[in-house]
């Protein structure tokens, strides 16, 4: 009896382990989801004429694979079909070593597929009635073109976005006008979850942030940002913002001085955008923060001021907290690190 309830410990301390933040347990949630490679039926040795195996790909890919060739390669549908296929084989001969390097990168990809299917659990359980994809596509795309995106029947994983931060073609000019360091450094293959959830949580809560002032672009940022730590709540918080460890830990040593930045000069109710692009954008660092600081930071303050506003409202759910007015939000938290 004894040795029974010593096991019945040990497995309720490690079930409490991996419940994070009081995360929900979500095991039980089903989630069907299939991936399809289409990057291996695009590059793989095919006797076939090209134009023949293009019709495949359309056939079996009906909605990606016109979106592939009419977008992502930017291939004119009025094209006769011999400048369509030398266009393609172009294209797969240039980026034959990018397909090879993610053959080898993910030799096996069920890690991945199980991440987005964890954090579709979550979606699932903070947000049943959303209608999500069943699907998971991957592919090769051109460097300095489209990565990860969200479509009305598939999650779209753009492999050649995530070889590795230190993948060599990541350096050339072409790459860095598009993705600077400071982005192509999440290039990772850990980062696949968390742009597959951050384009849900973007399909769920589309940003429209025309015309407001810079508080309440940060507030509605940092809603998303806390969405996104429930929906992924293993996920470390710098990898969820972009940011470095090391640039995540100074934000919070510094979160002071940060906010004092945008009261000091009062830039909160700034319709600038001139002004408010410097603080909700991506960039390399914040300019009167110094060399070390990351950019996007009022992304960051926003963030901490909804956890204030939610710490203060402990039983308000996900759902009613995007539905919360921004200014409202603000005036209530009474953020002031």
């Amino acid at each position: 009896m004894i040795r029974t309830l010593w096991i019945l410990l040990v497995f309720a301390f490690l079930a409490s382990c991996n419940q994070k933040d009081g995360a929900p347990d979500v095991s039980g949630i089903k989630v069907d989801l299939k991936t399809q490679h289409f990057e291996k039926d695009l590059f793989s040795p095919d006797s076939a004429d090209l134009s023949i195996k293009l019709d495949r790909l359309q056939a079996a890919y009906p909605s990606f694979g016109e979106n592939f060739f009419n977008t992502i390669l930017n291939c004119d549908p009025r094209w006769p079909a011999d400048t369509l296929r030398n266009y393609v084989q172009g294209f797969i001969s240039a980026y034959q070593n990018v397909y090879d390097t993610a053959e080898v990168v993910f030799r096996d990809f069920k890690p991945y597929e199980n991440d987005i299917r964890k954090g579709l659990q979550y979606v699932k359980y903070y947000f049943p009635e959303y209608r999500f994809p069943t699907r998971v596509i991957t592919y090769i795309g051109p460097l300095d073109g489209y990565g990860d995106i969200l479509t009305d029947d598939a999650i779209i994983v753009g492999l050649h976005h995530h070889l590795g931060k230190n993948y060599s073609l990541y350096r050339s000019g072409i790459v860095q006008e598009t993705y600077p360091d400071y982005i192509s450094r999440r290039f990772e293959p850990g980062t696949i979850g968390i742009n597959c959830i951050r384009n849900i949580v973007l399909d769920l809560f589309p940003e429209n942030m025309a015309d407001k002032p810079l508080v309440q672009q940060m507030v509605e940022k940092g809603k998303r940002l806390y969405v996104m730590a429930k929906l992924l709540p293993q996920t470390e918080e710098y990898k969820l913002i972009g940011y470095t460890r090391e640039q995540l830990e100074g934000a919070y040593k510094n979160e002071a001085s940060i906010w004092n930045l945008f009261v000091q000069n009062n830039f909160l109710q700034s319709i600038d955008n001139n002004i408010i692009k410097n603080y909700v954008n991506e960039g390399p660092k914040t300019q009167e923060l110094g060399e070390a600081s990351p950019g996007n930071i009022g992304s960051f303050a926003g963030w901490q001021i909804v956890k204030k506003y939610m710490q203060k409202n402990p039983g308000k759910s996900l759902i009613e907290l995007m539905r919360t007015d921004a200014e409202t939000l603000f005036q209530e938290a009474k953020y002031k690190p």
